[in-house]
């Protein structure tokens, strides 16, 4: 049987991307993206200089058109939730105003693999590639992804070591007794140029009333509805005082002189969520740690006095949940 030559014909492949051919086809509309978030990186690379570095380097390509420079000046690259220009930069690649991105790292993209891979996949559907200038890495060549997957996973193995030497640096400052207190959160302080809490008088007397107050037997909402009238603000400002804060004001071993440390513990590295502290970590108690505003004796007495109207009001509740569920019986009985 003689063999037929067959008739082949060879149809050319259709490229969707090539990023040469994008370049001679039309302007790029280019946007880069800088982050700083710790002090090490604000010294080696400030934002404002990553900012300058890239307006000239799109500024200088005559096929390059800028379509933006986001950047997140101190704020935490872990989550890209938390980055407002970030979010904003996917927005407008999503909306088709950008062609490319350009940055610096992919440690400034994103220490997060999953969020990593999860917008360099969003933008490669949109044909946009991003390229990380330090690792030489264009996404939407052959083998990008792949590199990120490492890359990026590197990076959030980093941020996980940082998060932990933090902790064991705070954990040993806490275990000789040296503690960094936030005076802004709370009345009756300030801090002295060696960063030492000190008394703020005119403070401490709201502090002293509200104390004296309590024991006095009135309420936290008659202590609130009382300093309104009298036209006291709180430590933000507001004329309005909030229960919770009298509450939080009453059971802060602060204004006693001491301080208890590690109340919160942050349960996840990646979303930097707090809870609080009942039996994740050690707590520290430091003792005479500042000048009272409140003696000790007093601040146990109204600790006292707060547990016992705690307990004399779930006795209340317990007592109001028999009585109904004793009306119910008879309700149900009175039925049959």
């Amino acid at each position: 049987m003689a063999v037929v030559k067959k008739t082949v014909a060879i149809i050319p492949p259709q490229v969707k991307y090539d990023k040469h051919m994008r370049v001679e086809q039309k302007t790029l509309r280019v946007a880069a993206y800088c982050r700083v978030s710790t002090l090490l990186e604000q010294q080696e690379g400030s934002y404002e200089a990553q900012v300058d570095y890239y307006t000239e380097k799109i500024s200088s390509n005559p096929n390059w058109k800028c379509a933006g420079i986001f950047a997140d000046d101190g704020k935490s690259a872990t989550q890209t939730k938390k980055r407002d220009d970030f979010n904003v930069m996917i927005e407008a690649c999503m909306a088709g105003k950008v062609d490319l991105i350009l940055t610096k790292s992919v440690s400034r993209f994103a220490r997060n693999t999953v969020d990593a891979l999860q917008y360099i996949r969003k933008l490669k559907e949109k044909n946009i590639p991003v390229i990380f200038e330090k690792e030489g890495v264009n996404t939407m060549e052959s083998g990008g992804e792949l590199l990120i997957t490492i890359l990026s996973s590197q990076a959030q193995e980093e941020s996980r070591n940082i998060s932990e030497n933090t902790r064991w640096g705070l954990t040993r400052r806490f275990e000789n007794g040296i503690i960094s207190v936030n005076h802004k959160k709370f009345l009756g302080f300030t801090k002295d140029e060696d960063g030492n809490l000190i008394v703020v008088p005119a403070e401490a007397i709201i502090v002293k009333r509200i104390y004296r107050e309590y024991l006095e037997g009135k309420s936290i909402l008659q202590i609130a509805k009382g300093l309104e009238k009298d036209d006291i603000r709180t430590v933000t400002g507001l004329d309005h005082w909030h229960p919770g804060t009298i509450d939080k004001m009453l059971s802060n071993e602060k204004f006693c002189g001491d301080a208890c440390m590690q109340k919160t513990y942050t349960i996840d590295f990646l979303t930097k969520k707090k809870v609080k502290n009942e039996g994740y970590a050690p707590q520290y108690y430091i003792e005479d740690n500042h000048e009272a505003i409140i003696p000790k004796e007093l601040y146990h007495q109204v600790q006292v006095e707060k547990a016992r109207r705690a307990s004399f009001i779930n006795l209340q509740l317990r007592g109001n949940q028999t009585r109904r569920k004793r009306r119910k019986a008879n309700t149900a009985r009175s039925m049959y």
